[in-house]
């Protein structure tokens, strides 16, 4: 916000004949500086306002992660995901606060590390308050969310501790100081000017420090691990095991697309900035209206990609199945995340029908190479987050580039005219973000698997981490019907998963009374 300046100086021309015109001059000043500060503040407040807004709507994603986790996964390993998605928002509270926002935004530091605020030592500071720590720990949990998913169903619990930590606690922050930290080496918003190809690598808020970090690790984990009992056949072929509740993964998604509000938008840390002239005047447009068409770009995408996905899946599979579709509306979000703040909504609309494509693709190549991952977070947020940066790439707006980092000149999109540097630059990001998670979360995930803390035994993954884990099923109810001879226990029972009669005949499918244990 501009502030208000007075002098005496200026003022005295004006009072001519005025008795102690200088005194007259001093006084007005110093109300108008009393007002300047007054507007000051109070900008200050709108914009940290709006980032603890922004935060809270980040934070209820993990709800949305949780309901989304536990609809994906069978009715027998409910219980265990959940407590993994409370986990990994505890764990990595207290592992972001003592080192990783250090080592993500500890300024004055070098291009790899930060080393300043420790602990949140000297916070608040000039450069930013406590609304900035929980804005960035909100999308640090964000990342470890999407790594349980890939690796869900028969991971030890010590193992989720343990990775969850790391990763929040290191290999995110490493990764958030290089592309948004203003001494990060290819940060587009780099304090020095020092810009890779002169434009730093424009991730606007995380396709690739998010999504990509979060999805490579799960990746490995996945592969490390090996997939699930029962995954695919003797032959190889590919057995699909389904979520228990269609349900809970649309609600998933709503509140991941409610979230998504405040993931996107509120990556501009404040609202109350002109876009003007000289002067200092915006009008009617300025920041707020950057932030308004973020919202649209991200809307669009994820709207975009959810349509491509449900005719996509039903020209391939002849089925009009919700689960595909929420997991294309994610795919959309996903990619639309790197350029939401620099694209014209036309382009968020082509961002979201290839992101779909884009994920129906590496789920074809996962069954071809027997990769099992429960939630798809793996295609979806590292092979749509990667989409979304070479995206940027191509589609970033000159004009919207240069508002959001402040510049009078940077290069932009490919297909826009900006040259090729930007995309060099997103190409480098992607490359350096595998080969970063690479080095640090596939050497963790081989120790565990090595030291045998990693997966479970096949006779509890038969059984389901909810039983043998962790007391007891999530879906118990009694039922006169049920067997007493049954080894489960009298007091309830899990609800049975209903499969669909194969034969051609129009019964309708009954749930198997004999086996009340889901699949």
């Amino acid at each position: 916000m501009a502030s208000v300046s007075c002098s005496a100086g200026e003022l005295l021309p004006h009072l001519g004949g005025v008795n102690n015109a200088t005194a007259v001059a001093d006084f007005i000043c110093g109300r108008f500086q009393t007002i300047s500060n007054k507007l000051s503040d109070t900008g200050h407040a709108v914009d940290s306002t709006y980032l603890l807004f922004s935060s809270y709507l980040v934070f209820a994603m993990q709800l949305g992660f949780a309901m989304l986790c536990a609809g994906s996964v069978r009715a027998k390993n409910t219980m265990n995901i959940m407590l993994t998605n409370v986990l990994d928002a505890a764990a990595g509270g207290i592992s972001y606060y003592l080192f990783g926002f250090a080592f993500a935004f500890g300024s004055p530091s070098n291009g790899f590390i930060g080393r300043q605020f420790f602990g949140l030592k000297d916070v608040p500071s000039p450069s930013f308050d406590y609304s900035f720590f929980l804005y960035q720990w909100a999308f640090a949990i964000a990342a470890a969310g999407i790594t349980s998913g890939s690796i869900a169903e028969r991971t030890q619990f010590v193992a989720y501790l343990i990775y969850s930590s790391f990763l929040t606690g290191f290999v995110y922050p490493i990764v958030s100081h290089w592309f948004w930290s203003g001494d990060g080496w290819a940060s587009a918003s780099r304090t020095d000017g020092k810009l890779l190809f002169g434009s730093g690598v424009i991730d606007f808020a995380g396709s690739g420090v998010v999504h990509m970090v979060g999805g490579i690790a799960g990746l490995w984990g996945a592969l490390i691990e090996g997939p699930r009992i029962g995954r695919f056949d003797r032959s190889g072929r590919s057995v699909a095991l389904r979520g228990h509740s269609a349900s809970l993964v649309v609600l998933g998604s709503f509140l991941l697309w409610f979230g998504w509000y405040g993931f996107n938008p509120g990556s501009f840390l404040g609202i109350l900035k002109t876009y003007g002239g000289s002067d200092g005047s915006g009008g009617y447009y300025g920041q707020w209206s950057a932030v308004g068409r973020t919202a649209v770009t991200t809307t669009l995408a994820g709207c975009t990609a959810a349509l491509t996905t449900l005719f996509g899946k039903r020209l391939l599979v002849g089925h009009w199945n919700v689960m595909d579709v929420c997991n294309g509306l994610l795919g959309g979000f996903a990619a639309i995340t790197s350029g939401c703040a620099v694209v014209e909504p036309w382009a968020a609309i082509i961002c979201g029908f290839v992101a779909a494509w884009v994920l129906i693709g590496f789920n074809k190549l996962a069954e071809k190479f027997k990769y099992d991952d429960p939630l798809e977070a793996a295609q979806l947020h590292g092979g749509c987050g990667a989409w979304g940066i070479i995206f940027t790439g191509l589609f970033a707006r000159e004009e919207y580039a240069r508002e959001v980092y402040s510049s009078d000149s940077r290069p932009y999109g490919l297909l826009m005219g900006g040259g090729g540097r930007l995309l060099g630059a997103q190409m480098i990001q992607i490359a350096v973000i595998v080969g970063w998670v690479t080095a640090t979360m596939a050497p963790l995930f081989y120790g565990l698997h090595k030291l045998k803390l990693l997966r479970i035994s096949s006779e509890d993954e038969m059984a389901g981490m909810d039983l043998t884990r962790h007391g007891g099923f999530a879906y118990v109810y009694h039922d006169e019907d049920h067997d007493q001879s049954s080894h489960l226990p009298t007091s309830g029972f899990m609800l049975a998963k209903i499969q669909p009669n194969n034969t051609n005949n129009s019964t309708s499918p009954t749930p198997d009374r004999r086996s009340p244990v889901s699949v």
